[in-house]
Protein backbone atom coordinates (compact mmCIF):
# COMPACT_ATOMS: atom_id res chain seq x y z
CA UNK A 1 0.00 0.00 0.00
CA UNK A 2 1.09 3.26 -0.90
CA UNK A 3 1.32 6.05 1.39
CA UNK A 4 1.73 9.76 1.42
CA UNK A 5 2.40 10.55 5.00
CA UNK A 6 0.16 14.04 5.94
CA UNK A 7 1.87 14.84 9.18
CA UNK A 8 5.81 14.52 9.00
CA UNK A 9 7.42 16.64 11.71
CA UNK A 10 10.98 18.20 12.03
CA UNK A 11 12.05 19.35 14.95
CA UNK A 12 15.19 21.65 13.58
CA UNK A 13 17.31 22.38 16.38
CA UNK A 14 19.47 24.96 14.72
CA UNK A 15 17.08 27.09 13.30
CA UNK A 16 14.04 27.09 15.73
CA UNK A 17 12.47 26.88 19.36
CA UNK A 18 10.34 23.70 20.85
CA UNK A 19 9.84 24.48 23.73
CA UNK A 20 6.85 22.06 24.46
CA UNK A 21 9.48 19.34 24.19
CA UNK A 22 11.13 20.81 27.63
CA UNK A 23 11.46 17.37 29.47
CA UNK A 24 10.58 15.02 26.63
CA UNK A 25 13.68 12.66 26.56
CA UNK A 26 12.82 11.82 23.57
CA UNK A 27 12.01 14.31 21.41
CA UNK A 28 15.21 16.20 23.14
CA UNK A 29 17.09 16.76 19.90
CA UNK A 30 16.97 16.91 16.49
CA UNK A 31 14.57 15.28 13.89
CA UNK A 32 15.88 15.92 10.08
CA UNK A 33 14.60 14.79 7.08
CA UNK A 34 17.49 12.46 6.93
CA UNK A 35 16.49 10.80 9.83
CA UNK A 36 12.84 10.48 8.81
CA UNK A 37 14.12 8.85 5.29
CA UNK A 38 16.40 6.32 6.91
CA UNK A 39 13.49 5.13 9.18
CA UNK A 40 10.87 4.89 6.38
CA UNK A 41 13.12 3.23 3.50
CA UNK A 42 11.59 0.10 2.12
CA UNK A 43 8.07 1.01 3.15
CA UNK A 44 6.71 2.60 0.27
CA UNK A 45 6.39 6.46 1.72
CA UNK A 46 5.49 8.09 -2.38
CA UNK A 47 5.58 11.59 -0.29
CA UNK A 48 5.41 13.65 2.32
CA UNK A 49 3.15 17.25 3.47
CA UNK A 50 5.34 19.10 6.38
CA UNK A 51 2.98 19.55 9.72
CA UNK A 52 3.61 22.43 11.61
CA UNK A 53 5.55 21.44 14.71
CA UNK A 54 4.43 23.89 17.38
CA UNK A 55 7.52 26.06 17.25
CA UNK A 56 8.20 28.50 19.59
CA UNK A 57 5.60 31.45 19.24
CA UNK A 58 8.27 33.86 17.39
CA UNK A 59 9.09 31.24 15.30
CA UNK A 60 6.31 30.01 13.23
CA UNK A 61 6.51 32.22 10.52
CA UNK A 62 9.88 31.59 10.36
CA UNK A 63 9.39 27.86 10.55
CA UNK A 64 7.28 28.14 7.76
CA UNK A 65 9.85 30.18 5.31
CA UNK A 66 12.25 28.16 6.07
CA UNK A 67 10.57 24.46 5.18
CA UNK A 68 9.22 26.02 1.82
CA UNK A 69 13.02 25.89 0.61
CA UNK A 70 12.30 22.02 0.97
CA UNK A 71 9.08 21.41 -0.67
CA UNK A 72 9.40 19.77 -4.48
CA UNK A 73 12.78 18.11 -3.41
CA UNK A 74 14.58 15.26 -1.36
CA UNK A 75 14.24 11.44 -1.74
CA UNK A 76 11.08 11.41 -0.35
CA UNK A 77 9.80 14.47 -1.60
CA UNK A 78 7.79 16.92 -0.03
CA UNK A 79 4.94 17.88 -1.80
CA UNK A 80 3.50 20.73 0.42
CA UNK A 81 3.58 22.31 4.07
CA UNK A 82 0.59 23.17 6.54
CA UNK A 83 1.53 26.14 8.30
CA UNK A 84 1.07 27.80 11.46
CA UNK A 85 -1.65 30.36 11.97
CA UNK A 86 -2.91 32.39 14.25
CA UNK A 87 -6.99 32.87 13.14
CA UNK A 88 -7.60 34.50 16.85
CA UNK A 89 -5.10 37.48 16.45
CA UNK A 90 -6.85 40.19 14.09
CA UNK A 91 -3.75 42.43 12.79
CA UNK A 92 -1.32 40.59 10.15
CA UNK A 93 -3.43 37.83 9.89
CA UNK A 94 -4.68 38.34 6.17
CA UNK A 95 -0.93 39.45 5.34
CA UNK A 96 0.65 36.34 6.56
CA UNK A 97 -2.01 34.30 4.37
CA UNK A 98 -0.92 36.05 1.31
CA UNK A 99 2.56 35.53 2.08
CA UNK A 100 1.75 31.87 2.38
CA UNK A 101 0.95 31.48 -1.71
CA UNK A 102 4.76 31.71 -2.06
CA UNK A 103 5.21 29.65 0.57
CA UNK A 104 4.13 26.02 -0.88
CA UNK A 105 1.36 25.85 1.86
CA UNK A 106 -1.28 23.21 1.33
CA UNK A 107 -3.51 23.94 3.77
CA UNK A 108 -3.32 25.71 7.52
CA UNK A 109 -3.45 24.78 11.77
CA UNK A 110 -3.44 26.58 15.27
CA UNK A 111 -3.55 24.04 18.04
CA UNK A 112 -5.88 24.17 20.05
CA UNK A 113 -5.21 21.83 22.86
CA UNK A 114 -3.37 24.05 25.03
CA UNK A 115 -5.47 26.65 24.20
CA UNK A 116 -8.38 28.34 26.27
CA UNK A 117 -11.64 26.60 25.05
CA UNK A 118 -13.01 29.84 24.00
CA UNK A 119 -10.13 30.23 21.44
CA UNK A 120 -12.15 28.98 18.53
CA UNK A 121 -15.17 30.05 19.65
CA UNK A 122 -14.94 34.03 19.16
CA UNK A 123 -17.01 35.10 15.84
CA UNK A 124 -13.51 37.22 14.52
CA UNK A 125 -11.69 33.36 14.53
CA UNK A 126 -14.12 31.95 12.51
CA UNK A 127 -14.18 34.40 10.49
CA UNK A 128 -10.34 34.15 10.08
CA UNK A 129 -11.26 30.43 9.56
CA UNK A 130 -13.68 31.07 6.93
CA UNK A 131 -10.81 33.25 4.74
CA UNK A 132 -8.94 30.76 5.02
CA UNK A 133 -11.41 28.33 3.36
CA UNK A 134 -12.70 31.20 0.88
CA UNK A 135 -8.52 31.34 -0.25
CA UNK A 136 -8.80 27.15 -1.10
CA UNK A 137 -7.30 25.96 1.87
CA UNK A 138 -8.02 23.13 4.39
CA UNK A 139 -7.87 23.50 7.72
CA UNK A 140 -6.32 20.48 10.22
CA UNK A 141 -7.86 20.55 13.49
CA UNK A 142 -5.47 19.52 16.57
CA UNK A 143 -7.65 19.48 20.23
CA UNK A 144 -7.97 17.60 22.77
CA UNK A 145 -10.24 14.73 22.95
CA UNK A 146 -12.54 16.46 26.07
CA UNK A 147 -12.81 19.70 23.31
CA UNK A 148 -14.78 17.49 20.16
CA UNK A 149 -17.76 19.28 20.91
CA UNK A 150 -16.16 22.67 20.40
CA UNK A 151 -14.15 21.50 17.61
CA UNK A 152 -17.90 20.26 15.83
CA UNK A 153 -19.50 23.38 16.76
CA UNK A 154 -16.57 25.15 14.74
CA UNK A 155 -16.81 22.90 11.41
CA UNK A 156 -20.60 23.29 11.58
CA UNK A 157 -19.92 27.37 11.56
CA UNK A 158 -17.99 27.36 8.67
CA UNK A 159 -19.32 24.95 5.99
CA UNK A 160 -17.41 26.11 3.22
CA UNK A 161 -14.34 25.31 4.70
CA UNK A 162 -12.82 21.65 5.08
CA UNK A 163 -11.69 20.45 7.99
CA UNK A 164 -9.44 17.51 8.98
CA UNK A 165 -9.04 16.24 12.38
CA UNK A 166 -5.45 14.64 13.54
CA UNK A 167 -4.99 11.68 15.54
CA UNK A 168 -8.10 10.19 15.54
CA UNK A 169 -9.37 13.49 17.96
CA UNK A 170 -7.83 11.05 20.32
CA UNK A 171 -5.19 14.04 21.96
CA UNK A 172 -4.91 13.27 25.87
CA UNK A 173 -7.57 10.75 25.70
CA UNK A 174 -8.90 10.25 29.43
CA UNK A 175 -8.82 6.80 31.35
CA UNK A 176 -12.15 5.01 30.22
CA UNK A 177 -12.45 7.94 27.54
CA UNK A 178 -13.28 5.75 24.75
CA UNK A 179 -17.19 5.70 24.99
CA UNK A 180 -17.08 9.70 25.30
CA UNK A 181 -14.72 10.27 22.31
CA UNK A 182 -16.55 7.73 20.16
CA UNK A 183 -20.28 9.79 20.70
CA UNK A 184 -18.43 12.93 20.14
CA UNK A 185 -16.58 11.27 17.11
CA UNK A 186 -20.40 10.32 15.59
CA UNK A 187 -21.67 13.77 15.94
CA UNK A 188 -18.85 15.25 14.16
CA UNK A 189 -19.17 11.87 11.41
CA UNK A 190 -22.28 14.39 10.87
CA UNK A 191 -20.59 16.92 9.30
CA UNK A 192 -19.63 16.40 5.52
CA UNK A 193 -16.89 18.79 5.45
CA UNK A 194 -15.06 16.77 7.74
CA UNK A 195 -12.37 14.51 7.44
CA UNK A 196 -9.89 12.46 9.74
CA UNK A 197 -6.71 12.30 9.96
CA UNK A 198 -5.45 8.37 10.38
CA UNK A 199 -2.49 9.23 12.27
CA UNK A 200 -0.94 9.50 15.78
CA UNK A 201 -3.61 8.03 18.27
CA UNK A 202 -0.47 4.98 19.97
CA UNK A 203 0.81 8.28 21.06
CA UNK A 204 -2.23 9.39 23.00
CA UNK A 205 -4.83 6.36 23.87
CA UNK A 206 -4.33 5.14 27.22
CA UNK A 207 -4.16 1.08 28.01
CA UNK A 208 -7.39 1.93 30.07
CA UNK A 209 -9.23 3.64 27.82
CA UNK A 210 -12.17 1.22 28.06
CA UNK A 211 -12.10 -1.64 24.83
CA UNK A 212 -9.95 -4.05 24.66
CA UNK A 213 -6.97 -3.51 22.30
CA UNK A 214 -8.04 0.58 22.47
CA UNK A 215 -6.15 1.65 19.68
CA UNK A 216 -7.68 -1.06 17.16
CA UNK A 217 -11.01 0.50 18.69
CA UNK A 218 -10.44 3.95 17.95
CA UNK A 219 -9.33 2.30 13.91
CA UNK A 220 -12.46 0.55 13.63
CA UNK A 221 -14.62 3.16 15.20
CA UNK A 222 -13.47 5.50 12.33
CA UNK A 223 -13.89 3.39 9.86
CA UNK A 224 -17.45 2.56 11.23
CA UNK A 225 -17.72 6.52 11.43
CA UNK A 226 -16.37 8.16 8.58
CA UNK A 227 -15.73 5.39 5.88
CA UNK A 228 -12.03 5.00 4.33
CA UNK A 229 -13.53 8.39 1.88
CA UNK A 230 -12.94 10.32 4.65
CA UNK A 231 -9.90 9.53 6.29
CA UNK A 232 -6.19 10.43 5.65
CA UNK A 233 -3.04 8.72 6.60
CA UNK A 234 -0.35 10.79 8.83
CA UNK A 235 2.71 9.16 10.13
CA UNK A 236 3.17 11.80 13.41
CA UNK A 237 7.04 11.43 13.04
CA UNK A 238 8.14 12.19 16.09
CA UNK A 239 5.68 12.65 17.96
CA UNK A 240 4.63 8.69 17.24
CA UNK A 241 7.93 8.00 19.03
CA UNK A 242 6.15 8.36 22.05
CA UNK A 243 3.57 5.12 20.87
CA UNK A 244 4.70 2.52 18.71
CA UNK A 245 7.28 4.64 16.63
CA UNK A 246 6.77 5.43 12.83
CA UNK A 247 7.87 2.04 11.43
CA UNK A 248 5.71 0.29 13.92
CA UNK A 249 2.84 2.41 12.90
CA UNK A 250 3.27 1.95 9.63
CA UNK A 251 2.85 -2.08 10.30
CA UNK A 252 0.21 -1.25 12.05
CA UNK A 253 -1.41 0.45 9.83
CA UNK A 254 -1.20 -2.70 7.35
CA UNK A 255 -2.83 -4.90 9.77
CA UNK A 256 -5.49 -2.26 10.64
CA UNK A 257 -6.37 -2.12 7.08
CA UNK A 258 -5.74 -5.03 5.56
CA UNK A 259 -9.55 -6.24 5.50
CA UNK A 260 -10.33 -3.19 3.20
CA UNK A 261 -10.14 -3.74 -0.25
CA UNK A 262 -7.52 -2.63 -2.31
CA UNK A 263 -9.20 0.58 -3.66
CA UNK A 264 -10.08 1.50 -0.16
CA UNK A 265 -6.29 1.03 1.52
CA UNK A 266 -5.26 3.31 -1.32
CA UNK A 267 -7.63 5.84 -0.47
CA UNK A 268 -6.99 6.56 2.50
CA UNK A 269 -2.75 5.67 2.14
CA UNK A 270 -2.63 8.64 -0.41
CA UNK A 271 -5.70 9.49 -2.99
CA UNK A 272 -7.26 11.04 0.09
CA UNK A 273 -4.33 13.30 0.49
CA UNK A 274 -4.22 14.64 -2.77
CA UNK A 275 -7.88 15.54 -3.43
CA UNK A 276 -7.88 16.53 0.35
CA UNK A 277 -4.53 19.14 0.23
CA UNK A 278 -4.71 19.40 -3.77
CA UNK A 279 -1.31 17.96 -3.98
CA UNK A 280 0.81 17.39 -7.18
CA UNK A 281 1.18 14.04 -8.91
Amino acid sequence: MQLIDTHQHLILRDSLGYGWTDGIAALSHSFTREKYNSLVAGHDIIGTVFMETGVDEADYQHEARLVAGMVGNGTVPMLGQIAACRPEQADGFEAWLEECRDLKVVGFRRLLQTMPDDTSRADSYRRNIRKIGAAGWPVDLCCAARQLGIAADLVQTCPDVAFVLDHFGTNTMAPGGFDAWRDSMARLAELPNLWVKFSGMTAYVPTDAGPDAPCDAVAAAALDLFGPKRLIWGGDWPVVDLGVGLPGWIEMTHRLLASLSDDERALIGHRNARHFYYLPG
